[in-house]
């Protein structure tokens, strides 16, 4: 990936203990070469845990370097955007433990583009519908989705529907 040219994103972190907010900031900072001062606010979604938005500006290629940085905490959530640039496409990348780390390019408007390798590959190694619909999901990130949707929710002032399995 060029590292030419000026582009934007968002880094969502969707759960953090409150004693590491301090670090997350400062390695933040590290990362986008000026301080960084995030407003951490209650992630209703799990109790004792601080969540934070922050809009940043820097060079393409900068959103792998702020996911180094963040995944020095294991037990962090967290989303990182990076808006296409000319000549790069744009990246989302979501980390969840327990699942790790997943990242994608992402067209002008937003959307996972997958290649046509990996279509091919999906079809070469998927012997039903079930098993290609299930290699789509990887590639599309549905499991991280899956995983991070209640703590998104959470942040816009929705209710939390907790989910309790029984028997």
């Amino acid at each position: 990936m060029s590292t030419s040219g000026s582009t934007s994103g968002v880094i969502y972190v969707h759960s953090s203990p409150s004693a590491v907010c301090p670090h997350v900031e400062w390695a933040l900072s590290g990362a986008l070469g000026g301080r960084v001062e995030l407003r951490w606010t209650a992630q209703p979604a799990v109790a004792g845990q601080l969540r934070a938005e922050h809009e940043w500006t820097g060079a393409a290629g900068t959103a792998g370097r702020l996911v180094t940085a963040l995944r020095a905490w294991p037990m962090l959530r967290f989303e990182v955007t990076e808006d296409p640039s000319r000549h790069v496409d744009g990246e989302r990348f979501c980390y969840v433990p327990g699942l790790g780390l997943w990242r994608a390019r992402t067209s002008a408007n937003g959307d996972i583009m997958v290649t046509e390798d990996q279509l091919r590959t999906m079809t070469a190694l998927s012997d039903s519908p079930e098993r290609f619909n299930h290699r789509v999901g990887e590639v599309l990130g549905t499991a991280w989705d899956d995983a991070l949707e209640p703590f998104r929710r959470a942040a816009d002032g929705a209710g939390v529907r907790w989910l309790h399995r029984v028997g």
